[in-house]
C-alpha cells in the first residue's frame, strides 16, 4: 500500500477511481482527482502548501511534488503528463501540458494549457510558458510551436496511455 500520511490536520483526498503505485509517499493537504495516477517513488508532500492533481494527471515515477511555505499552492489541472523524476515545486501547471523527464518547474510559475517542457528544462521561478510552443534548457526558452501531430501524441497522447496504464495496474489490485 502507498504511504498515506496526515499532517498538520490534512489527510490526502485520493479519488476512489485514482491509482497510487504501492511505493508512492502523500502528505498533507493533497487532493488527488479521478482516473489519475501516481508511479512508483513518486512523493507528493502537502505539508507546506495545498497541491491539487486534476483528472487524467500522471506523475510518473520518481517525482517529486511539493512548495514553499508562505508561497502559492501548487496546481497541476486535468490531463496533464509529468514524466520521470521531474520535480515541480510551487507552481500552476494548466491543462493537457506535458512536463518532460527529469525537468524542473520552480515557484510561482504558470505553464499555460498545451504546451510542453523538454526533458531536462529548467523553468525558473516566476516564468509564464505561453500555449502552443516547445521549451528546452536552462533556464527554459521557447523554441518552437507544437504541431498537431505533436500535440495529439505528447498531449493527449501521454494522458490516455497512462489512464490506460493505471487502470491495467487497478484491475490487477
Amino acid at each position: 500500500m502507498p504511504l498515506i500520511l496526515p499532517y498538520g490536520g490534512d489527510t490526502p483526498k485520493i479519488d476512489p477511481n485514482a491509482w497510487v503505485a504501492e511505493n508512492a509517499t502523500i502528505t498533507g493537504n493533497v487532493v488527488i482527482g479521478a482516473k489519475s495516477s501516481v508511479w512508483f517513488q513518486t512523493v507528493i508532500r502537502g505539508d507546506v502548501n495545498k497541491i491539487i492533481i486534476g483528472k487524467r494527471v500522471n506523475i510518473q515515477d520518481g517525482s517529486m511534488v511539493h512548495g514553499t511555505y508562505g508561497r502559492n499552492d501548487t496546481i497541476i489541472e486535468d490531463g496533464v503528463s509529468i514524466g520521470h523524476r521531474a520535480i515541480i515545486h510551487g507552481c500552476h501547471i494548466k491543462e493537457n501540458v506535458l512536463v518532460g523527464m527529469g525537468a524542473i518547474v520552480l515557484d510561482d510559475a504558470v505553464l499555460e494549457s498545451g504546451c510542453i517542457v523538454a526533458a531536462g528544462a529548467v523553468v525558473t521561478a516566476g516564468s509564464h510558458l505561453e500555449s502552443g510552443f516547445i521549451y528546452a534548457g536552462i533556464p527554459a526558452k521557447k523554441i518552437k510551436p507544437i504541431s498537431a501531430e505533436q500535440a495529439q501524441i505528447y498531449l493527449q497522447g501521454t494522458s490516455d496511455a497512462y489512464v490506460k496504464y493505471s487502470a491495467e495496474y487497478k484491475a490487477q489490485e
